[in-house]
């Protein structure tokens, strides 16, 4: 049988029904938001972990010139290590018909009729390779050419063309994100990678008997930093190019950022909105009890005791955010998966898909009713501690005093609708800064999430407007000779012609190390190439010594004026110590950048070049880049346009999470403007019945309520600004530093965009207000008790 606070409890739930459901709506954007990143956060994990148990993904990763074989076994022996395998990675072109400029690709090794101890591959159609000229393609790569098992694959491998036979298509753990080396950018149609055996591959690079990549897997609990520094050691006198954990892998370190990035996402966007939640809660389950003080009152003096009362307006909380957090599990799971599907071109799993378990659902569930009840809890015990004798009475006015504005004269530059409207706010502040809070809340979720637009356009135009103008880069597999310049200068077409010279390097400060790029940086002003810094400025290199990335002296710990080691990574290998003479706040990776002359005097050599940067006549480009292709040095072609193209295409996703939050804060900006004109509305019915039985317009009534939203929307918004600003330092804070530096630039567009989605949401709540205004039942307004 329905008990009587039962049938109360569905007829408040009626009669507050759209209250309600603005509540339950913007509880449903917490919950979604969490559901989504979490659930999205966990199915990357679990297809992480999964592809990498399955395919033995390695623990620390090795590259050196070369090394005899017998070295694998003195690396096995190392304390703490399980498993080795030794193989040859070399670069490649692949001149496919439908590119004008070859792919660059990458060969690796594998056992012949069995797959590698290590990093393992997945085949996802077709099999292993079986003779030499045979190859497993990654995934990717096939799928941008439709490539199939039995078709043929033209590559360019040491400087000889081979048509190989394609057997398989394959996915790798050690290339979830590919990216060609030395780029940022993912391209799967002109970045690809082959198995081939590893009898073919050593006798193309004439490396029978040796080996110029090692993987190690660890024994449990064993201390990679140990590892890495012994099989360093071992590895000493081939040429060590890098010795690194895992999490140096770049596939991985770019997958871990991603999923650090949604852990973040997961904590402070629901944040926001269950706050704003509890707010909402508190506001309208305080102005309801208000309203209902004579009822409950009666129902105390009948018998009915506190916890009872309490507990009946509890469920009514419990039920509106009970509703929300049903929407919102239903649109987290929908978003979730939409959002793997946008990651599905870019990290290559063979099993991905949304994962929503019952712990997560839980977690927001739990989250949503401690919030949602937490907010309400003030306002449920304010109104049952009231004697019912006392709660049978009207609530005693609220004492007025003549405000500030008034006493200054302020008052006489409005009219009566705007004296009412900021008596208004001045008599309950409290609640017209939480007002302008919940609002602002709204505005800066919305530049959060639309702010990555102007990041975008920021790094395009630095990177590619400022610091990349050249057309076409022609890199070489190993330095070449100054003369290749002069050379490639007399090919038709090119326009204008500059080297480049970088060398890897091994910078070392005290225990601290890291591998980066020593760039020779002229001083040229209408050079191709500069460096990359923001904001926009011309990076000099000094007579001697050289400048290093502002981050980098932090990972070191480097000062002004100390002196560090090189230890160069080509030719002989040599270290030397030079001053770092100071620091550049450049946007991508970790460099050091010092003049020509200091990097020959460091490398002991005359002019050497690693790649040429070429301006182009637009009518003869794809010639060029056709006849440059075949040079027998060439490791790769990289034509600006491509670049920029296909930077877009990999940020394009970037919009749909912009769409998502703008709807959510434009749901929060109406949930709160919604709210507080209807609690006005009902607070000051009588009063605005009275002015129009006086002989008020209609419009004047509607300037009194809805010039209070309108003070709340205008104090609000600027807040937003200031809170938006925030929340974007606090997601770039969650982008790693070693990566990329993207400038968390906020523009008066985002800024603009913002507000207007704001002003529509307080627009739209505004008219529906102000129907309720136009429909004021006069004289049962006036019937009511004092």
């Amino acid at each position: 049988m329905v008990s009587a606070l039962q049938k109360k409890l569905w007829r408040d739930l009626l009669r507050l029904w759209g209250q309600a459901l603005t509540i339950a709506l913007v509880v449903a954007c917490g919950v979604a938001s969490y559901i989504t990143m979490r659930g999205t956060h966990a199915s990357l994990v679990i297809a992480r972990d999964q592809h990498y148990a399955e395919c033995r993904f390695a623990d620390v990763f090795g590259r050196i010139e070369r090394a005899p074989d017998a070295i694998a076994t003195r690396i096995e022996s190392v304390d703490g290590v399980s498993r080795v395998h030794p193989r040859i990675v070399e670069e490649i072109l692949l001149p496919l018909p439908d590119l004008v400029d070859p792919a660059v690709g990458r060969v690796v090794s594998v056992p012949r009729n069995g797959e590698p101890p290590l990093d393992s591959l997945r085949i996802v159609e077709g099999h292993t390779v079986e003779r030499d000229d045979e190859a497993v393609v990654l995934d990717s790569f096939a799928k941008a050419h439709r490539l199939r098992p039995g078709d043929r694959l033209p590559a360019i491998i040491n400087g000889t063309r081979r048509d190989l036979r394609v057997t398989g298509i394959a996915m790798s753990p050690e290339f979830v994100f590919a990216v060609r080396p030395g780029s940022f950018i993912q391209d799967d149609k002109r970045f690809g990678v082959l198995w081939m055996s590893h009898d073919a591959v050593a006798a193309a690079f004439r490396m029978e008997g040796s080996f110029n990549d090692v993987l190690v897997a660890l024994q449990p609990g064993a201390s990679s930093e140990r590892v890495v520094a012994d099989v360093r050691r071992i590895l000493e006198p081939y040429g060590v190019f890098y010795v690194n954990a895992r999490d140096r892998n770049l596939s991985h370190h770019v997958l871990e950022g991603e999923l650090k990035q949604l852990e973040s996402y997961a904590i402070v966007t629901p944040a926001i909105f269950l706050a704003v939640a509890a707010f909402l809660v508190n506001v309208v389950l305080a102005r309801t009890l208000h309203l209902q003080r004579g009822q409950i009152a009666m129902l105390k003096a009948i018998g009915y005791r506190n916890r009872e009362v309490a507990l009946h307006f509890s469920e009514l909380v419990g039920l509106i955010v009970a509703l929300g957090a049903a929407i919102g599990i239903v649109a987290g799971a929908l978003l979730g998966r939409g959002m793997i599907d946008l990651y599905r071109p870019f990290f290559r799993f063979p099993e991905l898909s949304f994962q929503l378990d019952g712990g997560t659902v839980a977690i927001a569930v739990i989250i949503s009713l401690v919030t949602g009840l937490g907010g309400g809890l003030a306002a449920v015990y304010r109104a049952v501690r009231v004697p019912p004798a006392e709660a049978m009475r009207p609530e005693s006015p609220v004492l007025y005093r003549r405000p500030v504005f008034e006493r200054l004269g302020i008052h006489r530059l409005f009219g009566v609708s705007g004296r009412m409207v900021l008596r208004e706010l001045v008599r309950r502040p409290l609640r017209a800064a939480l007002s302008c809070i919940g609002i602002a809340f709204a505005t800066a979720v919305i530049v959060s999430g639309y702010f990555m637009a102007d990041a975008m356009d920021a790094l395009v135009s630095l990177q590619f407007d400022s610091a990349q103008r050249e057309d076409v880069e022609v890199v070489f597999l190993r330095p070449a000779p100054a003369s290749v310049v002069r050379e490639t200068a007399q090919e038709p077409g090119v326009v204008q012609i500059e080297s480049r010279r970088m060398i890897g390097v091994r910078i070392k400060s005290d225990q601290r190390e890291r591998d980066i790029a020593l760039v020779a940086l002229d001083d040229r002003p209408l050079r191709l190439r500069s460096v990359a810094v923001w904001p926009v400025a011309t990076v000099h290199a000094p007579e001697s010594g050289i400048v290093i990335s502002a981050k980098l002296a932090d990972v070191l710990h480097v000062k002004a004026n100390d002196v560090v080691r090189l230890e160069l990574l080509e030719g002989d290998r040599r270290e030397v110590e030079v001053a770092v003479t100071g620091f550049v706040d450049d946007v991508f990776g970790l460099a050091a950048y010092a003049s020509p002359e200091t990097v020959r005097r460091m490398a002991r050599e005359e002019g050497a070049v690693s790649s040429v940067l070429l301006t182009t006549d637009p009518q003869r480009e794809d010639a060029l880049v056709d006849r440059l292709a075949k040079k027998r040095n060439v490791g790769g072609i990289v034509r600006r346009s491509d670049v920029i193209e296909q930077f877009h295409k990999q940020t394009n996703y970037m919009w749909v999470t912009t769409t998502i939050l703008t709807i959510f804060g434009a749901i929060i900006a109406f949930g709160v403007i919604y709210n507080q004109a209807r609690i006005a509305l009902s607070m000051r019915s009588r009063d605005l019945a009275s002015l129009r039985v006086l002989g008020f317009l209609r419009s004047e009534i509607s300037a009194v309520l809805l010039g209070e939203l309108a003070a709340y929307v205008v104090i609000g918004i600027p807040l937003g600004f200031v809170l938006g600003r925030a929340l974007v330092d606090l997601i770039m804070g969650t982008v790693d530093p070693e990566g990329y530096r993207m400038p968390a630039i906020v523009t008066a567009r985002t800024y603009a965009f913002a507000a207007l989605m704001t002003v529509l949401a307080a627009l739209v709540s505004a008219l529906v207000v102000r129907r309720k205004l136009d429909h004021l039942d006069l004289v049962g307004v006036l019937k009511t008790r004092e």
